[in-house]
């Protein structure tokens, strides 16, 4: 009898640690919406490639004076465009509005960021340190072709 209490004591004694080891996490993941994550920093340029190929050192539309650029999306839907140390065209608007389209599948800005380049962009990632887009380009002779952008914070 006494070996069948201390048996049923100890797993009443382990249910215990189970059952309450097991409860509510103390710091629940919290999810991000898009806009929260575009806003909550800026963004610089990474890396471009067309059909896995490397074109960063493309130029148009990758010029130095383009790759240094920072963006920033805030939450109102408004952005700017720092155009860092080289400038490709001092007295350009760098200001910009944006939204998200498209079930925020979609990257609208108002301003060309590209030569050549719609506005439109495509959300291929969006995460905590990355922004990765895609759009046609279409250069100034040959076909267009999808380019991918990876920006950073």
């Amino acid at each position: 009898m006494q070996k069948q209490l201390f048996s049923f004591t100890l797993f009443l004694v382990i249910a215990f640690v189970f059952v309450t080891g097991c409860g509510k996490d103390d710091n629940p993941v919290v999810v991000k919406t898009k806009t929260q994550l575009v806003s909550q920093n800026t963004w610089r340029f990474s890396s471009a490639t067309a059909s896995g190929t490397d074109v960063s050192n493309q130029d148009p539309p990758f010029a130095a004076c383009r790759k240094d650029n920072i963006l920033t999306f805030a939450v109102g839907g408004s952005g700017n465009v720092n155009e860092g140390p080289t400038s490709c065209n001092p007295a350009e608007n760098n200001s910009f509005t944006w939204n998200f389209a498209s079930s925020e599948t979609i990257l609208h800005v108002s301003i060309a960021l590209y030569p050549n380049a719609p506005n439109d962009f495509t959300i291929v990632s969006l995460t905590e340190t990355n922004l990765i887009v895609s759009f046609p380009y279409t250069p100034p002779a040959g076909p267009s072709i999808q380019i991918v952008i990876t920006f950073i914070h």
